[in-house]
C-alpha cells in the first residue's frame, strides 16, 4: 500500500509466533523482564533480546530500567486493544490454539484485558449499562459516551469521574472480547471500574496469570449493580 497508515509492519511484528506469545503474555498488564518474557515465548535470552528490540522500535513496548533488570510492559491501552481485537478476530475465523488448557473456562469466565475487565462477566456488565441508556453511542475517541444517569450511576458506586475526563484516554470505549464475539468496556472508565471492584475485594488477579478471581461477595454485587 503505497498510502496511508504501514498495517504491513504492525502485522509482521505481531505475526511472529515468539513475539505473539510475547505480547499475550503482556496483556495481563503486569511489566516483565526478559528472561520472562523468553521463558513464555519458549525461545533463549539472546533471541528474546532481539525481539524485544524489534517491538520496541516498532512502538508496541516500553521499558523501565529498575536495578540490573529490564522491565518491558505494553506501551499503552491502544496497543492491548488492538492485541484483544486481533485475538477476537482468531477466535472468529477458528484460528485457535489445536490444545485447550484447564484454564480456558477459567479465562473466559473473567480475566484482565491489560487494565481492564474481559470475558463473560465484562461483557454483561457492558450489556446492562447499554440496555439502561447509561451508555450510548458518540463521536467521541472511543465511539461512546457516558449519560447522565449513566454518570449518576457510576459516580454512586465510587468513580471520579472528574479526573476521568480530564485524562487524554477516552472515557468510554467497546472493547471486543475474544471468547464472547461481544463487547466489553474498556477506556478510562473500564479501568477505573475493575480497580474500584478490585478495591472492594470483589475482584482479585490470580498469580502470573490474566485469570480474575469473583468472590461471592463479588459475584452477589455485580448482579445487583449490573442486572441483566
Amino acid at each position: 500500500m503505497k498510502d496511508g497508515p504501514d498495517i504491513a509492519r504492525i502485522g509482521s511484528l505481531i505475526g511472529d509466533p515468539a513475539r505473539a506469545n510475547m505480547l499475550s503474555a503482556l496483556m495481563s498488564g503486569k511489566a516483565l523482564t526478559a528472561t520472562e518474557l523468553a521463558k513464555e515465548a519458549g525461545i533463549t535470552g539472546q533471541t528474546a533480546s532481539s525481539h524485544l528490540k524489534k517491538l520496541m522500535e516498532g512502538g508496541l513496548l516500553t521499558q523501565a530500567q529498575q536495578g540490573r533488570h529490564r522491565y518491558f510492559t505494553l506501551a499503552g491501552a491502544e496497543v492491548g486493544a488492538t492485541l484483544e481485537a486481533v485475538m477476537g478476530l482468531a477466535a472468529r475465523k477458528g484460528h485457535l490454539r489445536s490444545r485447550t488448557g484447564p484454564k480456558d473456562p477459567e479465562m473466559r469466565a473473567a480475566r484482565i484485558c491489560y487494565d481492564h475487565l474481559a470475558g463473560d462477566m465484562a461483557v454483561r456488565i457492558f450489556d446492562s449499562l447499554q440496555k439502561r441508556g447509561f451508555l450510548t453511542v458518540s463521536k467521541d475517541p472511543g465511539g461512546l459516551a457516558l449519560s447522565a444517569d449513566g454518570a449518576e450511576f457510576v459516580t454512586g458506586i465510587g468513580i471520579d469521574l472528574e479526573a476521568l475526563t480530564k485524562a487524554r484516554r477516552p472515557l468510554c470505549r467497546a472493547c471486543l472480547d475474544w471468547s464472547e464475539r461481544r463487547n466489553h468496556l474498556a477506556g478510562g472508565l473500564g479501568a477505573a471500574l475493575f480497580e474500584r471492584f478490585r478495591q472492594n475485594g470483589w475482584l482479585s488477579r490470580e498469580t502470573d496469570s490474566r485469570i480474575v478471581r469473583i468472590s461471592r461477595k463479588g459475584a452477589d454485587n455485580l448482579a445487583r449493580l449490573f442486572p441483566a
